[in-house]
């Protein structure tokens, strides 16, 4: 097989490949190479904002009718809570039929949890807090924050004003999808320096935790991996064969996004691109930029399973033996200290610290046990939640008879593009 080293996928892969190989070698050097990816995060994060804000902006404004932005909202909400339910189930049954946390000796646990519980405690989980904070407390503070319900409320409000201007609001509307092109384009941009990012994520991952920092904890870590497969597979396979759909050829179509993802374990380094791809994969624009942005906060699949799994991993660990209406239970702080969860990395980590102090049935210091591990449980995570976010977007399309198939086709069909024609 020819590999075409002009294109951006083969240097993200040689780039983890050699990041593996420097972190098992040097690990010493190889753990001070997170900054590597940092910036890269950083770097994107910095036009997620305002790619956000002027995609949802625009979405709205160009519909023109506000009862279609309430159907598409209220599908996809709907869509989130019921496919969300059904991850976070799937992590509670794999646990509970495998118990991957039996024989496990609690008193093993080491490491400082409190940063963690600390955030926990002062991440505002209460329901009138969760409302509270996603309305901000000014225009441009929203954008500044980078927090994407506060940015989302603020875009969908301007649309909607925008809209109601009619023919007043078209020079606006013009110039907010110009100026939502040269945003893209600083993507693009961004985009040359992933392969250093991914080589740096990668080295920093192998020489902190080391390789065989996955053997004590390789049980867990494998049916969770198998849990999103089979979540993906089964739960996101048959949804998108209901919709004329095949998820394999959905994933070959975002294997970019998804290496990207891979080297960095942040699903939000990849959003700016899935916006992209998924219009070009026959999602009309108004979907891309209602669906996207929501789905980064209330459609965390990933997560979901992480959070059910990890929380009976602890329970087993320490010997609590939940019944089966304590699983429901659990099941249900789950569905709530999910929400709102962020696509970086740690963030699932913090809210598994929320959901045990919700849920004192199980010890919140048993989080230690995971240190060694969250690193790798992050990256599979974010990978399960931009799939999931991907085709919630495709199904909501298909819903509202706004995807076109002969774009998707084509998509489905398309050779990789050289790097140079992917970032200009």
């Amino acid at each position: 097989m020819k590999i075409n080293f002009k294109s951006l996928t083969t240097w993200v892969v040689i780039a983890i490949i050699i990041g593996i190989i420097f972190g098992a070698s040097f690990p010493s050097a190889g753990s001070q190479l997170k900054i590597l990816s940092d910036i890269f995060v950083k770097m994107i994060k910095m036009v997620i904002a305002p790619i956000i804000f002027l995609t949802i902006t625009v979405g709205i404004a160009g519909m023109g009718d506000l009862k279609k932005v309430g159907r598409i909202g209220g599908k996809a909400v709907l869509y989130f809570e019921i496919v969300s339910t059904f991850a976070l189930a799937i992590g509670i049954l794999f646990a509970t039929v495998f118990k991957p946390g039996a024989g496990v000796n609690a008193h093993s646990a080491k490491g400082d949890v409190t940063q963690f519980t600390k955030q926990a405690a002062e991440g505002h989980h209460g329901f009138m807090d969760f409302i509270m904070g996603i309305i901000p407390d000014n225009f441009l503070g929203a954008l500044a924050g980078g927090e994407l319900l506060p940015i989302l409320f603020l875009a969908v409000l301007f649309g909607i004003a925008l809209s109601g201007l009619g023919d007043r609001g078209k020079s606006v509307i013009g110039f907010f999808e110009k100026l939502s092109e040269i945003f893209f384009r600083i993507v693009n941009i961004i985009m040359y320096y992933s392969p250093v990012a991914a080589f740096g994520a990668i080295a920093y991952t192998i020489g902190e935790f080391g390789i065989g920092s996955l053997v004590s904890l390789g049980k867990l870590f494998g049916l969770t991996v198998l849990a999103m497969a089979v979540f993906i597979a089964v739960i996101l396979g048959g949804i998108a064969k209901f919709y004329k759909f095949n998820i394999f050829q959905f994933i070959a179509y975002i294997k970019e996004e998804i290496l990207l993802v891979l080297g960095t374990s942040s699903s939000e380094s990849a959003l700016p691109r899935m916006v992209e791809k998924l219009e070009q994969y026959g999602c009309s624009k108004s979907v891309v930029g209602l669906v996207i942005p929501t789905g980064y906060s209330f459609n965390l699949d990933g997560t979901s399973i992480y959070l059910s799994m990890a929380a009976l991993f602890i329970a087993q660990a320490f010997g609590v033996d939940l019944s089966v209406g304590q699983e429901v239970t659990l099941l249900g702080v789950l569905m709530l200290t999910s929400k709102g969860a962020a696509g970086v990395t740690g963030s699932g980590f913090v809210t598994l610290a929320a959901t045990l102090a919700a849920f004192p049935s199980v010890p919140v210091e048993g989080i230690a046990l995971l240190l060694g591990v969250d690193r790798f449980m992050s990256t599979a995570r974010a990978l399960t939640n931009l799939i999931g976010n991907g085709v919630a977007t495709v199904v909501v399309s298909k819903m509202e008879n706004e995807f076109d198939d002969n774009l998707s086709l084509k998509a489905s069909v398309r050779r990789p593009s050289p790097i140079i024609e992917q970032n200009s």
